[in-house]
């Protein structure tokens, strides 16, 4: 069931998730149906793809009282189960729900993806709660792995996955006090960065020169964390297969040095799989020194041998927070993002222009925090057939605005040839013109739209507008703008940042 309700996906067509798949599938089966079932090619799963599809259409043909009743018994569930009491104050949980079980898919070219993510039971959760609290009861039949009661953290419950072996948790909703204020805090540190990335800036560049391989080292590493938004990159889990690598942990065949590229200087071209095995690729000049460097640290190095052989994540974190209290790599991304959109927007936005080119131009600065992140996504599949709907109606606005035009000219050519003005005719001319003008706005809307989904159609805005970028220039900038903050944010993200939403100060510098 779950592979047949994936065949319209084109992830059943990769070879590793049809692999994964069928590997876990044949340990689920019985031992007379492995003996019969060999070979996936030869399966057929079409009636089981067209049960799944005529599932969904009556899910979509619902009656109104039907789809009534459907929302009213969640919200029951959603009254029961989706609040908790935090410091005597009731407070709305983010995901309750635990993620049912099916085929796993991971982000960018996952190894393990086509995997079975297997049930989780109540003996599999830990419950986090107050000693005095009343804990929730298991299913009938069940017990909690664990009751715990740790005021130290901030989830509720947890449990492990099998696919990775990673902690997943069950946490306070994105507009509770607890994660405002954790989201604050985090801006407060990177504006904090501010203060002293000039300093900083300036002992890295000295350390390039250092007598000792590990300063140098953690020099360029530094370069690259701030000069490209890369991850430090954290130690690999036990039993973790996805290659996926970060700064200190760039290996020899990751990079590639041009001394001469495409009319630049001391370039290096960057070739690594990122977080969640998103492919990170570019060539970005740097200065000599930096250039010199790498030349150094790749000298009688095998391809797979560690570019920084004298470094690590937890060196590199030890020395950041030596610089400032609370320096992560994460904080050169959050501050190095967050400058970047306050730049772009003060570069790119005009207040003399409407409110759909303001918002182009602010997806536009979005945009390049997002690259600067590398934060891509797949090309949706229904792309090009939404872009030539769209275009359709852009053609189709621009021969009603040339048929209105049309008419508007005829109507003050017949009023003009009249002589003397008459009443009607100038009450048909102020309609016209009203039309064309109408005309227009749709037909700039429609063709900024077009322009937008173009450029972002391989580009993930949402994760650095939700974790990188301080929602205080947002709402500043919206205000300033006179833009509707509804536009930039939807509701539950208006609900995460409610803390930024009302404040008042217009002049607000990240």
């Amino acid at each position: 069931m779950f592979f047949a309700q994936m065949l319209d996906h084109e992830y059943t067509t990769k070879t590793v998730f049809r692999e994964n798949f069928f590997q876990d599938w044949r340990e689920e089966m019985t031992h007379e149906e492995r003996s019969l079932i060999q070979v996936l090619d030869k399966c057929d799963f079409g009636e089981i793809h067209a049960m799944h599809k005529a599932k969904v259409e009556v899910r979509k043909n619902m009656s109104k009282e039907e789809k009534l009743a459907l929302k009213e018994a969640n919200q029951k569930i959603v009254d029961e189960y989706g609040f908790c009491m935090l410091d005597h104050h009731k407070e709305r949980i983010g995901n309750f729900k635990i993620e049912p079980p099916g085929l796993f898919r991971g982000r960018g070219e996952h190894p393990k993806q086509g995997m079975l993510k297997k049930r989780i039971q109540p003996e599999d959760v830990i419950i986090n709660c107050s000693k005095e609290a009343c804990v929730p009861l298991p299913p009938a039949g069940h017990r909690w792995k664990e009751v715990r009661h740790d005021n130290t953290v901030t989830w509720l419950a947890s449990w492990t996955e099998n696919i990775q072996g990673s902690i997943k948790y069950i946490m306070l909703n994105a507009n509770s006090k607890l994660k405002g204020e954790k989201d604050w805090e985090k801006y407060e540190v990177a504006r904090k960065l501010k203060t002293c990335v000039e300093s900083i800036r300036n002992q890295y560049l000295l350390d390039l020169k250092s007598k000792e391989m590990v300063t140098r080292q953690r020099a360029v590493a530094l370069y690259f964390i701030d000069k490209l938004a890369l991850r430090a990159g954290n130690e690999k889990e036990e039993g973790e297969t996805a290659d996926t690598v970060g700064c200190c942990s760039l290996r020899v065949e990751h990079i590639t040095l041009h001394e001469q590229l495409d009319g630049s200087d001391c370039v290096v071209e960057f070739d690594f799989l990122g977080k969640d095995s998103i492919r990170y690729y570019n060539k970005v000049p740097v200065i000599k020194k930096v250039f010199k460097n790498l030349k150094l640290f790749l000298e009688n190095k095998e391809p797979g041998d560690d570019l920084f052989d004298r470094l690590n994540t937890g060196l590199m974190n030890k020395h950041l927070s030596s610089l400032m209290p609370g320096l992560t790599a994460k904080v050169f991304r959050t501050y190095n993002a967050s400058i970047v959109l306050q730049e772009q927007l003060k570069e790119l936005t005009n207040k003399s222009d409407n409110e759909v080119e303001k918002l182009l131009s602010y997806n536009r600065a979005n945009r390049a925090v997002a690259i600067l992140c590398n934060h891509q996504r797949a090309l949706p599949k229904t792309f090009e057939q939404s872009m030539a709907n769209l275009q359709a109606k852009i053609d189709a606005r621009k021969e009603k605005l040339a048929l209105v035009k049309t008419e508007l000219k005829q109507v003050k050519k017949e009023a003009k040839t009249k002589g003397s003005p008459d009443p009607k005719l100038q009450v048909l001319v102020e309609r016209k013109k009203g039309a064309v003008q109408r005309c227009e706005e749709q037909l700039l809307k429609m063709e900024v739209q077009a322009t937008d989904k173009e450029e972002n159609k391989q580009v993930a805005l949402g994760t650095s507008k939700l974790n990188y970028l301080d929602p205080r220039i947002s709402v500043a900038w919206s205000k300033n703008m006179e833009v509707p903050v509804e536009k930039i944010y939807n509701k539950s993200q208006r609900d995460k940042f409610a803390w930024a939403i009302d404040m008042t100060e217009l002049d607000f510098e990240f």
